[in-house]
Order: C-alpha cells, then sequence, then structure tokens
C-alpha cells in the first residue's frame, strides 16, 4: 500500500472507544486506552502547565514532515494562537513538546522509535515520563532525517526531583507521579 493509501485508510479506520490507532513509520498501530497511573501522570502535567500561555492537547495525532507517521502523543503543548483551527492533525513544526507516558507494552515505541520520529518531525522537545524506572527523559534539540533523526540532549530525572523545562519557561513537580509496581525494569534510554 502506498503513502496515500495508507492515510485514507488511517483516517477511515474505525476503533473501539478504547483502543488508539497511530501511524509510525507506515505502520500502523493499536493499542490498548491507558489505565489509572497513565491517566494520572498527565493530568499532573497538564495542571502544571499554564493554560493561558499554553494549549494542552490529549488524543491529538499529529502531521510529520517527510514521514509516513502520524503519532498521537499523550500529551501535545503548543503555544496559544498558533496551529490550525480544526482539522484531525496538528502540523508537528508548530509543537513545542509531546509528552509520552510510557507502559508495558510502548517502551520499544516511546524510546526508539517515536524519539527518532518526533526528532525527524523538529518538535523541540520531547519528555518521556516512565512509571516503570521511575524517571523522566527530556530530549532537546532535535537534528537529523527520517530514521537517522535524534535528539542531541538528554536528561534524566527521578521520580520526585523537578524537571526543568525551558522550553515551556517551567519547572516540572514530579513528587506525586506514580509507579507501576511488580514490573520488570527495560534497558533503555
Amino acid at each position: 500500500m502506498d503513502e496515500l493509501g495508507m492515510r485514507k485508510y488511517f483516517e477511515e479506520l474505525e476503533t473501539p472507544e478504547n483502543i488508539r490507532a497511530e501511524i509510525l513509520r507506515g505502520v500502523i498501530v493499536l493499542s490498548a486506552r491507558s489505565g489509572l497511573t497513565h491517566n494520572r501522570i498527565v493530568a499532573e502535567v497538564m495542571d502544571e502547565i499554564p493554560r493561558q500561555r499554553w494549549r494542552r492537547l490529549q488524543t491529538q495525532n499529529i502531521a510529520m514532515l517527510e514521514e509516513t507517521s502520524e503519532p498521537q502523543p499523550d500529551l501535545v503543548v503548543l503555544e496559544r494562537g498558533v496551529g490550525p483551527g480544526q482539522g484531525r492533525l496538528m502540523p508537528s513544526l508548530v509543537v513545542t513538546m509531546v509528552v509520552e507516558v510510557v507502559s508495558k507494552s510502548s517502551v520499544h515505541q516511546d524510546y526508539v522509535v517515536k524519539r527518532s520520529i518526533y526528532a525527524a518531525g523538529r518538535i523541540p522537545a520531547y519528555l518521556i515520563l516512565d512509571p516503570i524506572m521511575a524517571q523522566c527523559v527530556l530530549l532537546t534539540r532535535p537534528a537529523g532525517d527520517g530514521e537517522d533523526a535524534d535528539y542531541l540532549t538528554q536528561q534524566i530525572t527521578k521520580f520526585g526531583d523537578p524537571v526543568p523545562l525551558g522550553v515551556l519557561g517551567l519547572e516540572l513537580a514530579t513528587s506525586d507521579f506514580g509507579t507501576f509496581p511488580d514490573v520488570r525494569p527495560h534497558r533503555y534510554p
């Protein structure tokens, strides 16, 4: 299936209410909606980002330049007044930061696949919140193209310590972030 056919099929795809759909490098990825720990972390982050300056969007697919990808981050942050007023996709070039909360089934996608996709889309900051490892990974300074794209700066902060989010002009408190008990640790970042 060519890129145009893939996008048309994706736009017409009807998924059950509890299933999330994304295109990641030409592959349609379906995943279950998130649980309570995940949702609480996203809500905590949203509460700390001032609405007066920033739009905080959930379940928003992003249009990526030069990519056959339409990821749906857990949270998309952009300045108020930028971006389209309607439509299904938010252009990556107007996005200031994306946030992904790692689940047991999304570790590789969040740390590897989406890291490269978001960097290729020139999104200034990618924040990975990992309740498996109780850590935040802030990636900034995107560089490169396609699958070779990556972030040049990586900062790891343990849950409980504040995360400086320079792109938003704030420090994110993480002391109320929950974790997943009894989940086997992984090897990322």
